[in-house]
């Protein structure tokens, strides 16, 4: 298990948000779109119960443009 293993939706929703991201619009099924206004970047994130994924979460980030070190300090 890695830094970025044990993140359920609310934690990493509430990490976002305290990152300048907010929601935009509902997407397929169980997904969201999350929007940054100060840089302009999109995120597709997965709304379902239990643990993130590593893997997913990485990739979330990646699409938000945020690294893991800013992530877990917010």
């Amino acid at each position: 298990m890695g830094r970025l293993s044990g993140f359920h939706y609310s934690d990493i929703i509430k990490r976002l948000r305290k990152l300048g991201f907010s929601f935009r619009r509902q997407a397929a099924g169980s997904h969201e779109i999350w929007h940054s206004i100060s840089s302009g970047r999109y995120t597709t994130i997965p709304h379902h119960p239990g643990e993130m994924p590593e893997g997913t979460l990485r990739a979330i980030l990646k699409q938000a443009g945020i690294d893991a070190e800013k992530f877990l300090k917010a």
